[in-house]
């Protein structure tokens, strides 16, 4: 029996269906075809928990998703690391020297670069991976195979022609998991943490200089901070920021309330416990 639903972008067999079985085994992982519906799935509570990637160390962030956090109404609970690791397959039958195209995203063929340039084929995009296999298990071709996780090759039937094709072994995704309370419980006691937030600066010279300065003077240890645009302007105003600590610890208290000094929006996304892969 599960115990609840938790939902991600993507199909059946996509990494983000492994990384849910990975960290919630009682959990029924339920797909959605965008980012926005799986962060309305949890927010309408028609899922508990949200399994969102955020970047990855090959390809960097995953594009849409930090201007889509503030928006969700959706607080960060966790955070869990998952190597990532492709397969090329094909229809049972079908022969690697006779590959004329790939299917896959274009997410996961900048994971894969090496192999495909020795392929010498064409590359056709899919709105995700498990759904390339899908793709070409449904329209059987000899000339035709996918790249997705092993999962996919499971769930659609696929011959595995190459395991493990990506760039480099050590290619990580690192996902968040979501919730729609509002005030969900706090991390142990003990528990090294990270909070997530959001900020804009206020229009004034040196406003992000000075909006920052609280956590360098606090020695705050700062491991994330990116700019995007927000509403389609050029202005890279809006950002999306990951500090060790809790916003209850003295010497962030007094970071975030300079921080928040200097800008007209503040907001923290949550505060949870860091997964064990980023002392490894």
């Amino acid at each position: 029996m599960t115990k609840g639903r938790i939902a991600f972008q993507g199909e059946l067999g996509a990494n983000s269906h492994e990384a849910c079985m990975a960290a919630f085994p009682d959990m029924a992982p339920v797909p959605h075809p965008t980012f926005e519906d799986a962060f309305e799935a949890v927010k309408a509570g028609d899922c508990q928990l949200g399994m969102i990637p955020v970047e990855n160390s090959i390809a960097g962030r995953v594009a849409d998703v930090h201007h889509l956090l503030p928006s969700s109404g959706l607080k960060i609970i966790g955070e869990r690391f998952k190597a990532i690791h492709f397969q090329l397959m094909a229809n049972p039958g079908t022969r690697r020297e006779d590959l004329k195209t790939v299917v896959s995203m274009p997410f996961a063929w900048g994971q894969c670069r090496k192999v495909l340039r020795t392929l010498g084929v064409t590359l056709e995009a899919a709105s995700d991976t498990a759904a390339s296999a899908r793709i070409v298990a449904e329209r059987p071709d000899p000339t035709r195979a996918a790249i997705a996780p092993a999962l996919a090759a499971d769930i659609y039937g696929l011959d595995i022609l190459a395991r493990d094709i990506e760039d480099t072994h050590n290619n990580t995704t690192r996902f968040l998991i979501m919730t729609a309370d509002p005030e969900p419980a706090p991390p142990p006691p003990g528990a090294t943490c990270v909070t997530s937030f959001v900020f804009r600066v206020r229009n004034l010279p040196a406003a992000l200089y000075k909006a920052l300065g609280g956590f360098a003077t606090n020695g705050i240890n700062m491991t994330k901070l990116e700019s995007y645009m927000e509403g389609g302007a050029f202005r890279a105003t809006f950002f999306y920021g990951e500090v060790d600590g809790r916003p209850e610890d003295r010497a962030l208290t007094l970071a975030f309330e300079e921080l928040a000094f200097f800008t007209d929006r503040f907001e923290i996304l949550g505060t949870y416990p860091a997964d064990p892969f980023r002392s490894r």
